[in-house]
């Protein structure tokens, strides 16, 4: 414990802005809350409307000279803050294990990943193109060039608070744009370490600012409509998403939107189980079914369907439930206790509706927010949770009797961010995959995401890819120079 208690310490709890820690306006904090106990593991600064704009202040008056700096140099100090993130791994993940619940483990797997991004766009900072072309009449020249787009405002969410910072800041530093950024009101600590690296690193002051606040609206919608700031980037639920495309809309900002996910996943009868069945275990409880990528929806050939939930019942029934910082832990808790509520509600409505509840089903004992790891079989169509993102450890399983069948129930949602599907059949699984609708396919693997990837979705999953050699080109504007040659 005195450990935990070390590392909260040694986060810094201010606003980040213009290099400096500053409190908030009127010394206003909001509690950071450790969903395992319900307990709070200390206070941070509660920005007001005020804060923001002085850290979009510090984001435009550092734009010009950032956007000047050599690519060698902004490459460098990504370059540095993988590093740091690597060599600081443990303090990182268990920092991370307090404010938002998952088992160290993962917190170390979500740190590796996230420093990847670094890496990946050190890498990308010095590879920024453009073009040079005859005029088709051949009575002029066409230079192409790439600039950065401008300020950005960046909003991150709660159930990867290093990895979707990461996956944001990376691009824009790569590119040459300062930052706002918003991390979610219950995971801001891991935001303020990730700023107090990147100093470290070398990150000029007002390159990247950090406002936390639980008054999200009231601090970023000022923002959004000031004029100043060029390019919008969320992760977060689709509702909110629509909202900020809404306020975006006034002053024409570029967007990139990573939204909601109703993922399904296809098991066809000549799959193999072994690999399904991890597979799923994998796509449904990474993260403990707190992620957008997260299987919601299972559907598994008639053929098959004994032999696949009783496996993967087994597997689930044998996870273990537990504070992310106890050993052999497999599943934290939910991030608070509204999670929890829904969770359950939309596991009771399928059970309402004829679904069997194979392993778990009910809320764990005891204090936090945990909730058994379950499994569904016959849920009906018209159950929630077939609709709606689930979020939680729950495995909803349907059973399907021919491809077409399956393909329209995996497409019969306003969401397209992931898919999966299994077989060992080459035509099937190409034929599959392009029918559908979704920005990422998993095939015979449960699991997509990859710094070196474009990830994101369609539909109402989103806007524009980040990651991968696609994921710099949403902070870069294209610009184009005609050159008269006499």
């Amino acid at each position: 414990m005195s450990r935990e208690r070390a590392v909260v310490e040694g986060c810094p709890t201010e606003l980040f802005i213009a290099g400096k820690w500053v409190a908030a306006e009127g010394g206003r904090t909001l509690a950071v809350e450790d969903p395992a106990t319900g307990e709070t593991l200390c206070e941070v600064a509660d920005a007001s409307p005020a804060d923001g704009v002085a850290a979009l202040d510090a984001a435009v008056a550092a734009h010009a000279e950032w956007a000047a700096t050599p690519p060698r140099d902004r490459g460098e100090i990504l370059r540095r803050t993988y590093q740091l993130m690597t060599e600081r791994a443990d303090e990182l993940a268990l920092l991370m294990t307090l404010e938002m619940g998952k088992p160290v483990a993962e917190s170390k797997g979500e740190i590796a990943y996230a420093a990847e991004f670094f890496r990946w766009f050190a890498e990308e900072a010095v590879r920024i193109d453009g073009g040079y072309q005859i005029a088709p009449n051949g009575s002029g020249r066409f230079l192409v060039t790439r600039q950065p787009v401008g300020p950005c405002l960046l909003i991150t969410p709660w159930n990867f608070p290093a990895a979707m910072g990461a996956r944001k800041i990376g691009p824009a530093v790569a590119a040459g744009c300062t930052m706002v950024i918003k991390p979610a009101a219950q995971t801001p600590l891991s935001m303020l370490k990730l700023a107090e690296l990147m100093t470290e690193a070398g990150l000029p002051a007002g390159v990247l600012n950090v406002v936390t606040t639980q008054d999200a609206g009231g601090v970023m919608e000022p923002l959004i409509r000031d004029g100043r700031a060029r390019k919008l980037s969320f992760t977060g639920s689709t509702p909110v998403g629509r909202k900020l495309l809404e306020q975006a809309s006034e002053q024409v900002l570029r967007t990139s939107m990573e939204l909601g996910g109703n993922a399904p996943l296809l098991v066809f009868e000549d799959a193999d189980l072994d690999k399904a069945v991890d597979g799923a275990m994998l796509a449904k409880m990474r993260n403990g079914g707190e992620a957008c990528t997260a299987a919601n929806r299972i559907y598994v050939h008639a053929s098959v369907m004994d032999e696949f939930a009783t496996r993967l019942t087994e597997r689930m029934s044998r996870l273990k439930v537990g504070r992310g910082t106890e050993d052999g832990v497999d599943v934290g808790p939910l991030i608070d206790g509204k999670q929890l509520d829904k969770v359950a509600d939309l596991v009771a409505d399928a059970i309402a509706q004829g679904a069997r509840t194979l392993t778990g089903g009910a809320v764990a004992a005891g204090n936090g927010y945990f909730f058994q790891p379950t499994v569904l079989a016959d849920v009906p169509p018209t159950a929630r949770l077939q609709k709606e993102e689930i979020f939680g450890p729950v495995a909803p399983l349907t059973a399907f009797e021919t491809e077409d069948e399956a393909v329209r129930m995996a497409n019969d949602t306003e969401f397209g961010l992931v898919s999966y599907l299994f077989t060992k059949d080459l035509s099937r699984a190409l034929r599959v995959s392009e029918r559908l609708e979704a920005g990422m396919i998993g095939l015979n693997q449960g699991i997509v995401s990859n710094p070196a990837a474009p990830f994101g979705g369609v539909k109402q999953s989103g806007l524009g890819r980040e990651g991968g050699s696609v994921g710099i080109d949403e902070y870069l504007e294209i610009k184009y120079v005609a050159v008269n040659v006499d």
